[in-house]
């Protein structure tokens, strides 16, 4: 045997075998469990052990059928500063909010740290997703299961979220099941963000929807921002986490809006716990 058939049957070494994993998931954005198993050569037992190993290390987040690389969208300085600020409870609220759409469902996604972690916890998902932010559309544009819809106008460049009159004339004759956004302040006068021009695209976004969802993490409760989206009235559904206070929470049910509690138990957990609570505070599984 000549010594580089001898090679090619050498069992390849994990260290070398998750480096071409990650490589691979890393150039895509999303890869299926079928596609590293082709492309590697190994059992779908040794695979699925890699990503588990892989996830662990933070590099990249399996899904259903498959792994998202997780350092792909860091270079715009908005998100790199934001990303890590309350970072379980934006993966828990993201997971949650996912769990609200039906397969099918036309989902626009509005731009911001939280709803990319709903936009994460869709990868292997079937539906049709309009957004207006370049970093959901890239994770999500590898996505054989979704349709994808790109929002065009001015792109802010910090956020890489599309904004302004062309934004907003193309939304005009869309239509989605559920619409949802991200706040930077909620209070009792309504929901708040800090951008004006964001805030008009947004206002065409909630007309968009059969169904508004706001997903914000607790510490958004009680701070103002710059312009005023809504009323707490307009809104059908807030998905946040489950350190939201006793006071905030009476303060958005008495605004008659369903709150959807995510368990940050769960998160770190890493899907062993008995999962999100659901707005009456029981698990959603009891």
């Amino acid at each position: 045997m000549v010594a580089n058939e001898t090679e090619r049957l050498r069992p390849m070494l994990a260290e070398t075998r998750r480096r071409l994993l990650l490589d691979l998931i890393s150039r895509q954005g999303f890869a299926t469990l079928d596609e590293l198993v082709k492309s590697l050569g190994v059992s779908e037992s040794t695979v699925r052990r890699d990503l588990e190993t892989l996830d662990l290390t933070g590099a990249i987040k399996r899904t259903h059928g498959g792994a998202v690389f997780q350092g792909e969208l860091r270079a715009l300085p908005a998100l790199e500063d934001r990303v890590t600020s309350a970072a379980v409870e934006k993966q828990a609220i993201g997971k949650l909010a996912a769990s609200l759409f039906e397969e099918g469902d036309t989902v626009l996604l509005d731009g911001g740290t939280t709803t990319l972690e709903v936009a994460r916890s869709l990868m292997g998902r079937s539906l049709q997703v309009v957004t207006n932010s370049l970093p959901i559309a890239q994770l999500l544009a590898s996505s054989p299961t979704i349709d994808l819809i790109l929002i065009g106008g001015y792109v802010y460049p910090r956020t890489g979220v599309a904004l302004g009159p062309l934004a907003i004339a193309t939304m005009q004759g869309l239509r989605v099941r559920k619409a949802v956004l991200g706040a930077g302040g909620i209070v009792a006068e309504g929901i708040y963000n800090s951008n004006m021009l964001l805030v008009e695209t947004e206002r065409q976004m909630m007309t968009c929807g059969q169904e508004v969802i706001i997903v914000a993490d607790h510490t958004k409760f009680g701070r103002l921002a710059l312009a005023r989206l809504c009323g707490l009235e307009e809104v059908q559904h807030l998905v946040v986490d489950s350190d939201l206070g006793d006071e905030d929470r009476a303060m958005i049910e008495q605004a008659g809006v369903t709150i959807h509690l995510a368990s940050m138990a769960a998160e770190n957990a890493e899907g062993r716990a008995s999962g999100p609570l659901r707005s009456d505070g029981l698990r959603k599984d009891a």
